[in-house]
C-alpha cells in the first residue's frame, strides 16, 4: 500500500518536471488543474480586495442607517402617539416663562426697582449706610445687577426688610449676608441684594454675537 502512494506520488511529480517550453495547454494533468486553481483563487482575492469588500462595507453602513431609521422611527411614533400631551407640557412651560419674565423688570424699571427697595428699607426704619449698585453682568437671557447694601437697625426691623425684599413683585434675592451688632444694641446687616431683568432684543444679539465669537476662538480638540 505504501509502495503504490509512493508510486502516485513519483508519477504526479513527474508531470511537473520537463514544462519549461511548454505551451500551458500541452502540460500534464496535474499541472493543469494545480495552475486552474491557483488561478481561481486569484481571481476570488482579486475580486474581494477590489469589489465585494467595497459592497460588503456599503451593506454594512446601510444596515448601521436602517437601524438608524428605525430608532429614529420609533422615536417619532412615541412623540407622535404623546403630542397632545407634549403640546399641553409646552403650553405650560409658556406660561411659566410669562409668570418669570413679569417678575423680571425691564432696563427702564430698573431704577423703579432700585428706589423700592430703598424704600422697603426705610419702610421700616432702617438707617442705610450704604447703597451702591454694582456692575450689571450680562447673561444669556436676563441681566444681574447686584447692590452693596449696609444697614442699621434693630433685630424685628431688619428680619422685616429681608422679608419686604422677598415680597417685592419683581425678583430680589439677599446674598452674602453678615450681621454684626453694635454697641448701642442696633445690629448691621451687610449684603449684597442681587436683582434681575431681561434682556431685549439688542441685548440678546449682542450676547449671541460674543458667545460665537468665543466659540471661533476656543482651540479645537
Amino acid at each position: 500500500m505504501a509502495t503504490d502512494i509512493r508510486d502516485l506520488i513519483d508519477a504526479i511529480g513527474a508531470q511537473f518536471r520537463g514544462l519549461n517550453g511548454l505551451h500551458p495547454g500541452q502540460w500534464p494533468l496535474a499541472p493543469r488543474v494545480l495552475c486552474g486553481i491557483g488561478v481561481a483563487l486569484a481571481v476570488v482575492a482579486l475580486g474581494h480586495f477590489a469589489y465585494w469588500s467595497g459592497q460588503f462595507e456599503e451593506q454594512e453602513a446601510g444596515a448601521a442607517q436602517e437601524q438608524n431609521l428605525r430608532t429614529e422611527y420609533r422615536m417619532k411614533t412615541a412623540q407622535a402617539i404623546n403630542l397632545t400631551a407634549l403640546v399641553a407640557q409646552k403650553a405650560q412651560v409658556d406660561q411659566y416663562v410669562v409668570r418669570l419674565e413679569k417678575q423680571l423688570p425691564s432696563k427702564a424699571e430698573m431704577a423703579a426697582l432700585l428706589s423700592d427697595i430703598n424704600q422697603a428699607g426705610l419702610g421700616r426704619g432702617l438707617q442705610f449706610e450704604l447703597f451702591k449698585p454694582g456692575q450689571v453682568v450680562a447673561r444669556d437671557y436676563y441681566a444681574e445687577l447686584p447692590i452693596d447694601i449696609k444697614v442699621t437697625g434693630n433685630y424685628h426691623d431688619i428680619g422685616a426688610f429681608a422679608s419686604d425684599m422677598a415680597n417685592l413683585p419683581r425678583i430680589v434675592t439677599l446674598n452674602n449676608m453678615v450681621l454684626s451688632s453694635g454697641r448701642d444694641g442696633a445690629l448691621t446687616l451687610d449684603a449684597v441684594a442681587k436683582t434681575f431683568r431681561y434682556l431685549d432684543q439688542d441685548e440678546v444679539a449682542a450676547q449671541r454675537k460674543a458667545a460665537a465669537a468665543r466659540k471661533k476662538k476656543e482651540p479645537k480638540p
